[in-house]
């Protein structure tokens, strides 16, 4: 079974938005906190090792983390896509990470018991080499864990590709497991989706 200590955290906040048509979708407040802050928090409470990639600095998001003992990687070809932030991030991860619990920065249902959820799922010493979380009914989402042996894969990634052709290769070697609702797949990317999660929580 996983140690939480031992598995450090990718947070991927390097993303510009782009559909929010002027805000920044990673600075929304979830709960008195802008989200970026939420999700390294909740990465933290679990993983003694968090990396978040953002864009450059200088930018908003550096300000949101100040405070939490979370490291910042700069993603310098951020614009190029999702493909640049999964090379730099992992580039950053430390020699003795056998595996790693991957964080998208814009799902703000998740909690930290998801995170635990999934991390307690890993077996190292079982055919699986990644393990995911899904939504209730099955379908595949985030965080993500992979082991240490599919590390290299993400050094070879190119424009937006998110690491799905990782999954893909992966077969059967993938393990999936079973989060509360949607947490694993709501992703808010325009004012309006934003507007109607709130709506549903009030």
């Amino acid at each position: 079974m996983g140690q939480l200590s031992n598995i450090p955290a990718i947070v991927l906040a390097a993303g510009q938005s782009s559909r929010m048509r002027g805000t920044d979708k990673l600075l929304q407040d979830v709960d008195g906190e802008p989200l970026v802050r939420r999700q390294c928090r909740i990465a933290r409470q679990v993983c003694e090792r968090v990396y978040v990639a953002l864009p450059p600095a200088p930018h908003d998001r550096y300000g949101a983390i100040r405070g939490l003992d979370v490291t910042a990687v700069p993603v310098a070809s951020a614009a190029e896509g999702m493909g640049a932030s999964l090379r730099t991030a992992f580039s950053a991860l430390p020699d003795d990470a056998q595996a790693v619990l991957l964080l998208l920065g814009d799902l703000p249902d998740l909690t930290s018991d998801d995170l635990k959820k999934v991390i307690q799922s890993v077996d190292m010493n079982s055919e699986k080499l990644i393990w995911r979380g899904t939504t209730s009914d099955g379908r595949a989402g985030h965080p993500i864990v992979f082991a240490k042996s599919l590390f290299a894969e993400f050094a070879k990634l190119t424009g937006d590709n998110g690491g799905q052709s990782i999954v893909k290769n992966a077969g059967n070697k993938v393990a999936l497991v079973a989060l509360t609702g949607n947490h694993a797949r709501n992703d808010l990317d325009t004012p309006e989706e934003w507007a109607n999660w709130r709506a549903r929580r009030d």
